[in-house]
């Protein structure tokens, strides 16, 4: 900032910051960034006015003069099973770029970055990594569970109840119930979903302070959070800590041990790859594999069990579960943090308060972790699955292809009473580039989940599901079927074949009539406009992290 404001040549720029009435004093500190994702359309982001105005203290407590710009924030929940949809995951790259864009032409000393929801965690570190100046996170926070009928509910749950009320397993008064309950506060929707997901994984790569993933929105703790993030990014500049010191090699071997112990979303597979690779690191998707391998999962969170963030906090947090972790040795511990001290110092002494919500590694929910690539001849680059969300009698599955060239297709069919027990839906032309936007699909996997079927039918497809999806839903099978992909050749009444343990995904017909029909094969096309139309020109495949690179 220096460069901007002394000296003679640079009297102009000091007129434009007496326009905005800043003082020479003002000038005269570190101006540090607040990068503000508050709107009022996203329940995570409604309260994120409050975040930011406790990191403008923080900054200005510790030394610093604040100064706020904003990021956009699309809410998954709201844009889910429609156009809008589309428009999610494109976000990233436009927050990364703007705030990229912002930094840059303002020269900041340091940011803060204040997210919450699924787009805007990655987005926002992606533009850390490219920046590479003193950068601290601190989200808005988790909503809290709601209630119904006795029992902790959410977002997950409302979506399960539209399946249940087309199934006629509950009435419209008991829909109601759940539509007005199941989100009772802001913040982040309260499942390990991929927003919550993403919060908690910058906790353990080093870019968040502790408590980042888990105290609740509604939480005093959470204003004191912030303010401490302001005060700790002073430090950081102080020290010229950055993020390219933190987001290390071994940062994300130790962001993917504690996803697999957690259960994170499937986006994270997503999310991880492309914010490594705005550091110089590449992610392959069989490291998840060999890392799952020999990682426990100690975590069932919603959708995959009947436990919430705000449990989750009570027990200890992201923390304690890295300190269970720490006892097999699986963690990195010497990695620099936003604290200015590594993994091992700060998770020393933090121990599981709740053995219920946080499994102690000797008794796990199992040996492996919450997520699985799958790969085989209908997925030659791999597929993910949310392991642990998965019914047991469902990790090994054979049955016959019911194949739509959309998710509305798919939803007409399931609505229509047309998936019956054993199916396999397969749902295509929705992945990166062909959707493009790869939409998340938690309306047909909750309808599936609702009617009863979770334990017989599995959903396949090249684009993904919702953090907030559980059962046999296996996504972002690459190549996608608009590049080409063997999963746009699967036909009607094909068998597939699902072995999640042995990491397989097949399609039971031979090498000579897979050859057969991939030469015959076309993939569809979309007439497209806009801002849709350039993302599909310029997309990598989503087992590449679905990253910008042409």
């Amino acid at each position: 900032m220096e460069s901007i404001v002394k000296g003679a040549s640079n009297a102009p720029h000091r007129s434009l910051y007496h326009a905005l009435g800043m003082t020479v004093e003002e000038m005269d500190k570190p101006m540090i960034g607040i990068v503000s994702s508050y709107n009022e359309i996203v329940p995570g982001h409604v309260n994120l006015d409050k975040i930011v105005e406790a990191v403008r203290l923080g900054v200005a407590m510790a030394g610093g003069t604040p100064v706020v710009f904003p990021a956009i924030a699309v809410c998954d929940g709201i844009a889910m099973g429609h156009t809008g949809m589309k428009y999610s995951l494109v976000t990233r790259d436009l927050i990364a770029d703007s705030t990229e864009a912002m930094a840059m032409a303002h020269g900041f000393d340091a940011l803060v970055m204040v997210p919450n929801c699924d787009k805007n965690v990655p987005g926002l570190l992606m533009a850390a990594a490219r920046l590479n100046i003193p950068t601290v996170f601190v989200s808005g926070g988790p909503m809290l569970a709601g209630r119904v009928g006795g029992k902790k509910r959410s977002l997950s749950s409302m979506f399960e109840a539209v399946g249940q009320y087309n199934a006629g397993k509950i009435n419209a008064c008991e829909l109601e119930e759940f539509e007005c309950k199941v989100c009772p506060t802001c913040g982040s929707c309260s499942g390990m979903y991929t927003a919550n997901s993403m919060n908690c994984l910058t906790e353990v790569l080093g870019m968040g302070l502790r408590g980042n993933g888990t105290i609740p929105a509604v939480y005093a703790s959470r204003i004191e959070l912030a303010k401490h993030a302001g005060m700790a990014v002073m430090e950081m500049l102080r020290k010229n800590i950055r993020p390219r010191d933190i987001m290390t090699k071994e940062a994300f071997d130790n962001a993917l041990t504690v996803d697999m112990a957690l259960g994170c979303s499937t986006n994270s597979m997503l999310h991880l790859p492309a914010i490594a690779h705005e550091c110089g690191i590449e992610i392959n998707l069989d490291i998840a594999n060999d890392i799952s391998a020999k990682t426990p999962n100690l975590c069932h969170l919603a959708p995959a069990g009947p436990t919430y963030m705000e449990d989750l906090n009570e027990a200890g947090g992201v923390y304690a579960v890295m300190n269970e972790l720490n006892k097999l040795g699986l963690l990195h511990t010497d990695c620099m943090t936003v604290t200015g001290k590594t993994v091992g110092e700060n998770i020393a002494g933090c121990i599981n308060l709740d053995p219920e919500v946080i499994r102690p590694v000797e008794n796990p929910y199992s040996k492996t972790g919450g997520i699985a690539v799958l790969r085989g001849n209908l997925a030659p680059d791999g597929g993910v699955v949310k392991r642990s969300a998965v019914l047991p009698e469902m990790l090994v599955h054979k049955g016959p292809a019911k194949v739509f060239e959309s998710e509305e297709e798919a939803q007409a069919a399931i609505d229509a009473g047309k998936i019956v027990a054993g199916d396999v839906v397969v749902i295509r032309y929705e992945g990166p580039k062909g959707g493009p936007g790869m939409r998340e699909m938690l309306n047909p996997t909750s309808a599936i989940m609702g009617m009863g079927l979770g334990s017989s039918v599995a959903l396949i497809t090249d684009g993904r599901f919702s953090g907030a999806t559980r059962g046999a839903c296996i996504g972002h099978v690459s190549p996608e079927a608009a590049s080409g992909g063997p999963i746009g050749v699967v036909r009607d009444g094909d068998i597939i074949s699902i072995n999640i343990p042995e990491n397989k995904l097949e399609l039971c017909i031979s090498d000579e009539e897979l050859a057969e029909r991939m030469k015959n094969f076309t993939p569809k096309t979309k007439e497209l406009s806009g801002y849709l139309k350039r993302y599909a020109s310029m997309v990598s495949s989503g087992a590449t992290g679905a990253i910008i690179n042409k």
